[in-house]
């Protein structure tokens, strides 16, 4: 009989899409898996679109405040979720639970741990997050995106699963082409996750705006998220060698065409910078729980793949010194994208397959 899987996962990307990935890993090996997410969690609607089942339950992370009212709410929430799962359990008869990160794991992996069945957590990040702290105590197996300065029971490194089209070769001069670009110059890309970000766009319209003139080696792609595209692209009116975009559902084909990208270092684009091994300049999200974005990529940075740069009044400054540096006669992206191959990370194209199977074996 084909093992069967449960998966708590949703929430931000890096928690959710990690999750994704196993649900169609698991599927292509004809594993019956089943995902638990939030209550009007947008995750739903993307299970629906890669035709994956799921189960929904009633829950909420533990409130930041201190008004009473909130924690009534939250223990209410709480043990209402432990019944839900409890009860999806029984039916669904999983031979193993996995949680991906985020509040919605404790649930899962705290009731199946109780009913004898084996669990399993994954973190993308370098700095673990307060629910993997605690699943981990529950957890037979814990995979590690990136390495942690911490020693964990049961842990092993795996990295985190990406997305499969990043292994197709891009056709560089089509991609390029189609965005009204220059296949024999060299290529910086620049984006802020799918939202964007006000600051990092700001300042890189005003880096790129000095820089533009200077570099006529050198175009650029900047994806500046929905929200912020009509106010940036009139930064770079005058300019011809700059491309400007909402959004990109072919981040993968950019990411493989570029010769330097500057970027968040939210663990899923750095999964995917190890991958496509792209020299990267790395702006932390300043707000990000723990300051991990920092410490992702305080690793990529260490191991001299990218330049890490903090988002203070001094960005602008310092991007146009990184991209001085960079785009100059000199070999650093050549030791950069070479750097990668130091890392000892496993690859991220392959993750799925291998966590996969070791979930089988538990």
């Amino acid at each position: 009989m084909n093992k069967r899987f449960l998966i708590a996962s949703g929430g931000t990307g890096g928690h959710f899409y990690p999750g994704l990935a196993l649900g169609k890993e698991f599927r292509r090996q004809g594993l019956a898996v089943l995902f638990i997410v939030r209550k009007n969690d947008p995750a739903a609607q993307v299970l629906d679109t890669h035709q994956l089942r799921y189960r929904e339950i009633d829950f909420t992370g533990l409130p930041r405040s201190i008004n009473p009212l909130r924690h009534l709410r939250f223990l209410y929430k709480f043990f209402k979720s432990l019944y839900e799962t409890r009860r999806i359990i029984k039916e669904f008869r999983p031979d193993a639970a996995i949680g991906t990160g985020g509040y919605i794991s404790f649930p899962l992996i705290f009731t199946a741990h109780f009913l004898g069945i084996k669990t399993a957590v994954h973190d993308s990040n370098a700095r673990l997050g307060l629910a993997n702290k605690v699943c981990g105590k529950f957890a037979d197996l814990f995979m590690l995106g990136l390495p942690v300065n911490k020693k964990i029971k049961n842990a092993v490194l795996t990295s985190t699963p990406i997305r499969r089209e990043f292994a197709d070769k891009p056709d560089k001069t089509a991609v390029l082409e189609g965005l009204g670009l220059d296949p024999k110059k060299r290529t910086i890309l620049i984006f802020g996750g799918s939202q964007g970000a006000k600051g990092l766009n700001a300042s890189c319209a005003q880096a790129v705006a000095q820089l533009a003139g200077r570099k006529t080696g050198w175009q650029f792609i900047h994806i500046t998220g929905e929200r912020w595209f009509g106010v940036i692209r009139e930064e770079y009116a005058k300019l011809e060698n700059v491309a400007v975009l909402p959004y990109s559902h072919e981040i993968y084909a950019l990411m493989r065409t570029a010769d330097l990208t500057v970027c968040r270092s939210g663990a899923s684009t750095l999964a995917e910078l190890i991958y496509c091994r792209l020299p990267a300049i790395l702006v932390p999200f300043p707000h990000a729980a723990a300051n991990h974005q920092y410490y992702n990529a305080k690793i990529l940075a260490d191991a001299r793949c990218a330049r890490l740069v903090s988002e203070d009044k001094y960005l602008t400054q310092n991007l146009m010194q990184q991209f001085q540096r960079l785009t100059g006669k000199n070999r650093d992206l050549f030791s950069m994208r070479s750097a990668y191959a130091r890392l000892h990370i496993p690859n991220p194209m392959t993750a799925a397959k291998e966590i996969v199977k070791r979930l089988r074996n538990l």
